[in-house]
């Protein structure tokens, strides 16, 4: 039997949160750079030969997995959103203040501090902004801009814009800033090996507690409770744990355990 656990499904395109990182589910017809493991990158092996621990190939349930990995010139097709005043100030994922005038976005499983170009689909405008938070949540949504690069390309009126993404490079953890000349220099890859897929969200603690008891170990993954925050309303998520890349997660997700599970990269 199908379990109903999203009694309170955040759909919403905003992203401030109190900690945590979250995603949605993705499209089946999406591409994803996981898919394609970059094999001849110099970050890949060690000076011996072996793989680094990050990049083994890994079998859960008798199916092998590789890690996620993005690459510079990774691109991803969607629709755009965008969110400003409402959250101007307050926290972003990554713990920076969200700035509405800076050149920054929201993105559900990219590695922070990426750097993406994205192009409006409409009128061929572009801007270049750098990961900070997560979200949007929104299923048919896969980046939310900040007010300043929504207006760059012509999209702030409609609300929303058909866009294609490409990864440009990777800022330094620490960066505030995008610097071209730096990332063109810096990592050619990026690779994420912490994913979770949330099963619930709650406004009661009680609720959160009763259900990550209830899952505390399903089919081999633990649950977790994250304290969040949206428009000052503190919601409970539960997260189940213990997915190392993203297709393990879409696996888990497709054979329906979870009605409105999505998934999560941190």
């Amino acid at each position: 039997m199908k379990t109903l656990l999203a009694f309170l499904v955040i759909l919403i395109s905003g992203c401030t949160t109190k900690n945590g990182s979250y995603s949605y589910q993705p499209k089946p017809s999406q591409k994803y750079p996981s898919q394609q493991l970059a094999m001849s990158s110099s970050n890949v092996y060690k000076s011996n030969g072996e793989l680094h621990a990050t990049m083994r190939p890994y079998t859960v349930f008798g199916k092998e997995y590789c890690p996620t990995v993005v690459r510079v010139g990774d691109t991803l097709s969607g629709r755009a959103s965008w969110y400003g005043n409402d959250f101007h100030g307050k926290s972003t994922s990554n713990g920076e203040a969200y700035d509405m005038y800076a050149m920054t976005a929201a993105h559900k499983t990219l590695p922070m501090n990426t750097v993406v170009r994205v192009t409006n689909s409409d009128n061929n405008a572009q801007t270049i902004v750098r990961i900070n938070d997560r979200g949007p949540f929104v299923e048919t949504r896969i980046i939310d801009l900040s007010y300043a690069a929504a207006n760059q390309i012509g999209m702030t009126k409609n609300g929303t814009a058909n866009v294609t993404l490409e990864v440009l490079g990777f800022e330094p953890s620490t960066s505030r800033s995008i610097n071209l000349q730096t990332i063109a220099k810096g990592p050619k890859e990026s690779v994420m090996n912490n994913f979770y897929v949330q099963i619930g969200s709650f406004e009661r603690f009680a609720g959160a507690s009763s259900t990550k008891q209830k899952y505390s170990n399903f089919q081999g993954y633990s649950a977790i409770i994250k304290d969040t925050e949206y428009n000052n309303k503190r919601l409970f998520r539960v997260w189940l744990s213990g997915f190392k890349c993203e297709a393990e997660a879409r696996d888990f997700i497709s054979k329906g355990y979870f009605k409105g599970s999505f998934i999560i990269g941190e």
